[in-house]
């Protein structure tokens, strides 16, 4: 895809993709955010132009953009957007600015990212209230620059983290996507395995197809066979077979949301994979960055699970799977509990059980100190 610059550390996080496989998905470009709408990947590659706070939130809701960290990206360029475009004083753009936010969190509310960015861009507004208008756009657009930059920072220290933990043979289970496409770029889930392939490890990835949007069929597989990395792509109910005959090496997944007891919401079946994995004995790893944790909620029980449109459900590619008027249940989330967790990998390093106290003393500790296992 084309686009222009999302911040110079971003330019020299990319240098570690191999830029034959690198894509940018997320850019800005003259007073428009343009997006890959991932609805339609594989079959087609096509670009969206938001040039409306209503675009941006559209574009979050439908999912043509979609994965924790990058609709936080996507969600501070929406704010940018709208002072780029604001006319007025800048009391009244700051009025703007916070009914932008409530727009944008409403949503899609399980994702914590998204509304951790707003609120890191309203309240670098909120510090330069005395500023002009121009000055305040300016800010905002470097402010969405470095979100972006610091998620494929972010992204790669993840990586590095999570590659010792990949078993020699490297037979890697994931679900959903967690790849370049729910990130700035190299993703959470997908960095270890990525790392893995380039440097030269034995590497297989197992991908769940992830029903009923088809993250794993459509966009992980889409990414992984880009980068050349072997992989199988398996239906959701195929798991435990691999699993029971010793095909799985250990599981990787992502995460929209890491509660402070170490409970994460991630895409439906996410749960179930923890489940089958811990009766098999294979480790069950989360990959998150600090955007993902959320300490102010107690435990999985208190995060809000999206239910989305039955529609997707009873339907795929536009044509009906089931009965017309059939009754269909869409959550789009579920809450895997901590217990069934090896280890949650962030770009600080690798945290173990008993997660509270870890998640606590990263979340308060400087970006330069790895947490200790």
């Amino acid at each position: 895809m084309r686009g222009n610059y999302y911040g110079p550390l971003a330019v020299r996080v990319a240098f570690f993709m191999s830029t034959n496989t690198a894509y940018q998905h997320i850019w800005w470009e003259g007073g428009t955010l343009g997006l890959l709408d991932q609805r339609l990947l594989p079959q087609q590659e096509v670009a969206v132009q938001c040039t409306t706070l209503g675009d941006v939130v559209y574009a979050i809701q439908s999912m043509q953009v979609r994965g924790a960290p990058a609709i936080g990206c996507t969600a501070a360029y929406g704010m940018a957007l709208v002072a780029y475009h604001a006319q007025g004083s800048t009391a009244e753009l700051l009025a703007q600015l916070t009914a932008a936010k409530a727009a944008l969190d409403a949503s899609r509310p399980t994702a914590v990212n998204l509304a951790w960015a707003t609120a890191r861009m309203l309240q670098v507004a909120q510090a330069h209230a005395s500023a002009s208008p121009k000055v305040l756009r300016d800010t905002l657009l470097h402010e969405a620059h470095a979100i972006m930059a610091e998620d494929l920072a972010m992204c790669y220290a993840i990586g590095e983290h999570g590659l010792a933990l990949i078993p020699p043979r490297g037979h890697v289970l994931t679900h959903c996507n967690a790849g370049g496409l729910a990130t700035a770029g190299l993703g959470t889930a997908l960095a270890p395995i990525r790392l893995a392939y380039e440097r030269g490890r034995s590497i297989h990835v197992f991908v769940d197809e992830t029903r009923p949007f088809l993250q794993g069929a459509r966009l992980t597989a889409w990414e992984l066979q880009r980068a050349g990395v072997p992989l199988t792509l398996i239906t959701d109910n195929m798991a435990a077979y691999f699993m029971r005959k010793g095909e799985v090496d250990c599981v990787i997944v992502g995460a929209d949301r890491v509660v402070a007891n170490g409970d994460i919401a991630n895409k439906i079946g996410t749960y179930g994979l923890a489940v089958l994995a811990q009766a098999h004995g294979i480790p069950f790893y989360v990959a998150a960055p600090s955007s993902t944790i959320d300490l102010t909620l107690p435990d999985g029980d208190a995060i809000p699970i999206e239910q989305r449109d039955p529609a997707e459900v009873t339907t795929i590619a536009g044509h009906n799977i089931a009965p017309v008027g059939v009754q269909a249940a869409h959550p789009a989330f579920d809450i895997t509990p901590n217990h069934l967790i090896t280890a949650l990998i962030t770009e600080q390093g690798v945290i173990t059980p008993p997660y509270a106290s870890k998640l606590r003393q990263m979340m308060h500790a400087p970006a330069s100190i790895r947490v200790v296992r």
